[in-house]
């Protein structure tokens, strides 16, 4: 899948679908770590911790 990405959907020589592939990886790193993760957190049980004294 990612070859058939990389060789037939990017435009231009090698170089610049390196270029091409990198700004969109950066690009879904960010929309996870910006908007994915934190809707996810609030919605999420597993940041519930209760510490009982005794």
């Amino acid at each position: 899948m990612y070859a058939w990405f990389f060789n037939r959907v990017l435009p231009g020589p090698l170089w610049l679908r390196i270029i091409l592939s990198l700004i969109l990886l950066a690009a879904v790193v960010y929309g996870l770590m910006e908007f994915v993760f934190p809707w996810l957190s609030e919605h999420s049980p597993l940041g519930d911790v209760t510490i009982e004294d005794g």
